[in-house]
C-alpha cells in the first residue's frame, strides 16, 4: 500500500474531518480513506459501477421528508378527534 500526504490543509476543515470521523466511528486516516474512495468511484467516473456520488441521494428519504409528505396529504385534521395522548392513556390504564 501507497501513504500520501496533504500539506496546508486548514484548520476549519481539519477540524470538520476529524468530527466527521468520530460521528463515523473512524480513525482520520479511515475516514480520509472512504471520502477518497467514495470520489473515486463516483458514477461521473465509473458509471457501470451504480456507486452514489457524494451528496447523491440513494433513494432514501428523510424524517422530515416523510413527516412533510404525510402533513400535505392530510386534507383537514377531524374536529372532535381525541389526542393521542389520551388514548395511550385510557388503553394503558385499562379503560375503553
Amino acid at each position: 500500500m501507497s501513504n500520501l500526504s496533504i500539506k496546508n490543509v486548514p484548520e476549519d476543515l481539519v477540524i470538520q474531518l476529524r468530527a466527521r470521523a468520530k460521528t463515523n466511528h473512524r480513525s482520520l486516516q479511515g475516514e480520509l480513506l472512504s471520502l477518497i474512495s467514495a470520489a473515486v468511484h463516483a458514477p461521473d467516473l465509473q458509471h457501470h459501477r451504480g456507486v452514489p456520488a457524494l451528496g447523491e441521494t440513494t433513494g432514501t428519504k428523510s424524517i422530515e421528508q416523510v413527516a412533510a409528505e404525510h402533513r400535505a396529504s392530510q386534507i383537514e385534521p377531524i374536529a372532535d378527534a381525541p389526542l393521542a395522548v389520551d388514548l395511550v392513556r385510557r388503553s394503558r390504564d385499562g379503560k375503553s
